[in-house]
């Protein structure tokens, strides 16, 4: 009789934090990847553009063949690290719905791979074969359209992955979540339910998508001038409902941003995205029309200084500026710990005499995932033996566990594990195993991993107190100074008006080096200057920045 497979489940991203989602499914040396998304950085990552799940540790396995990549859906959280993931695999398939493909293809291209892909597109309900694995696809409402969830098939029962998901019952584009499929799991045995946890603190039911249109209409019947709508790039259906609120009120749209202008093409050429050639104008055409004809679409609602609404409210943008009167729309929730960021572009926009408009002063925007009462429909559709907390904050799976506690579920059938450790699945049960090494992989620029927490805290340091850079020049012979130390520096002191500090410092070192002449002390004498200099300014201003001492003989 033969030995029925163990089946490992590794989450290398989404657990502990918003974003990076990305889950190894292995058996018997066989394995897929589930999702491979990106995260936003936090304020005091200064200099990084993103960061990607940590899968080195899987590049290195030489005891593991891969047979591709399943796709929930296409936002950047999930598809975001597709290039990374392409470039260290190279000819590993790509499954995802229609939309999703058409996402994956925008970003492949733009990263000049998309000749090394192989991009497989399936319908929702579709039964996907990876190996040894079969994938049974299923629809979920969220906030972009194509979502789907997986559950995969194991002789001790089926493992279902919800993916992002919301039971919307009136949603935009007219398919609501399977019940009926999830309902059917429940019949087979669920062994394990993966389920997204993103809004566990939040009671009661997730609005529908459908609310956006009212509020967007009364928004609009009030703007007198311009109107600008910031939202992700990749929310679709958020796009449809401004283009339907404008041409309700006679206003013409132009999408600024390349890469929303690129996700809007092909979401039109699949047939997500219905507006007329006549609808759409570009920034030069809009800047001919009334104010009260035109509405843009721009991105950067999560504060970052790069994108257009970043640029709006520092006034950088090259062909677009905030005028006295124009209405500026959120649509979106600020990402756990991006909030300082979205609130002060907020305060920036209406300093520059905006009206800007947001959750809660309007439903502009409403989440994509379940709430408390939608996560218990789940557990009660699926039945499931045990839970796996997946995709949000700590705080976030400690909150869907105890729900499921209190929804009948065992706690120790609840399982709390961190990005890393593999749980196991066999006859028995499930066991958590070994965690593997990893942790935030930086992409600064075209540099990927090659940003790592040291450089990241000496940029928080240069951030918060800036350098100081000391030159001096002694006699070789001697060691006595030749001159007047050099002093340089930035983000510390303004120099030009602290001369009397600027004097105790280089009284500092020349001290130092009348009292060391009568010691050799070659290499040590940079460190030595540092250190002596680091204390005497902590010593008068208690801040702590850095220092660097170039010692020359002369």
């Amino acid at each position: 009789m033969a030995k029925k497979p163990k089946y490992k489940i590794t989450p290398i991203g989404g657990l502990g934090e918003i974003g990076k989602n990305m889950t190894l499914f292995e058996r018997d040396g066989e394995g897929f990847l589930l999702d491979c998304g990106i995260m936003f950085p936090a304020n005091d990552m200064h200099g990084v553009d993103y960061i990607i799940p940590d899968f080195r540790w899987l590049e290195e396995r030489q005891d593991i063949r891969l047979h591709g990549v399943a796709f929930t859906h296409g936002h950047e959280d999930h598809i975001g690290a597709v290039q990374h993931v392409v470039k260290a695999f190279p000819g590993l398939p790509l499954y995802a719905t229609p939309l999703t493909s058409g996402l994956l293809q925008v970003k492949l291209k733009n990263a000049r791979l998309l000749k090394s892909a192989e991009i497989r597109t399936f319908q929702a309900g579709d039964v996907i074969k990876l190996g040894p694995f079969s994938l049974e696809s299923f629809h979920v409402c969220h906030s972009i359209p194509n979502c789907v969830g997986y559950g995969i098939e194991t002789p001790y029962g089926m493992i279902v992955h919800t993916g992002d998901y919301k039971f919307d019952n009136t949603p935009v584009h007219g398919r609501k979540t399977d019940y009926a499929r999830l309902a059917g799991f429940a019949q087979r045995g669920v062994a394990l339910l993966m389920a997204d946890s993103t809004n566990a603190d939040r009671a009661g039911w997730t609005e529908s998508e459908a609310v956006i249109g009212g509020a967007l209409d009364r928004v609009f019947r009030g703007a007198t001038g311009r109107i600008m709508v910031a939202t992700f790039a990749s929310l679709v259906s958020r796009v449809q409902q401004v283009v339907n609120a404008a041409r309700n009120h006679q206003r013409k749209v132009c999408i600024t941003g390349y890469t929303m202008s690129e996700y809007a093409k092909i979401a039109r050429k699949l047939g997500y995205l219905t507006v007329d050639d006549d609808m759409l104008i570009s920034i030069g055409q809009a800047q001919a029309l009334p104010p009260h004809k035109v509405v843009f679409m721009v991105t950067g609602s999560q504060g970052e200084p790069s994108a257009v609404l970043g640029k709006l409210a520092t006034g950088r943008h090259r062909q677009l500026d905030v005028r006295e009167g124009d209405t500026i729309i959120l649509s979106s929730h600020p990402i756990p710990g991006n909030e300082e960021m979205v609130y002060r572009t907020i305060n920036r926009l209406i300093e520059r005499g905006a009206d800007v408009i947001y959750d809660p002063i309007e439903a502009v925007h409403v989440s994509g995932h379940a709430c408390q009462e939608e996560m218990r429909l789940m557990l009660n559709l699926t039945q499931p033996r045990h839970l796996m907390p997946v995709h949000g904050e700590t705080r976030h799976l400690h909150l869907h566990a105890k729900l499921a506690a209190d929804n009948g579920l065992p706690a120790e059938n609840v399982i709390m594990v961190e990005n890393g450790t593999t749980i196991e699945l066999d006859a028995r049960g499930i066991t958590v195993g070994e965690r593997q090494p990893g942790g935030y992989v930086f992409v600064d620029g075209s540099g990927v991993g090659d940003v790592g927490r040291a450089v990241i805290r000496d940029r928080e340091i240069l951030a918060k107190d800036g350098f100081v850079l000391v030159s001096v020049n002694v006699d070789h012979r001697s060691g006595k100074l030749v001159d007047e130390p050099r002093i340089v520096s930035r983000g510390f002191v303004y120099l030009k008006e602290a001369e009397d500090f600027l004097e105790q410092m280089r009284d500092n070192i020349t001290d130092l080096f009348q009292r060391s002449r009568s010691r050799r002390l070659n290499g040590n004498r940079q460190s030595l200057v540092e250190e002596s200099l680091g204390k005497m300014i902590y010593s008068e201003t208690k801040r702590r920045p850095m220092i660097f001492s170039i010692v020359n003989e002369v």
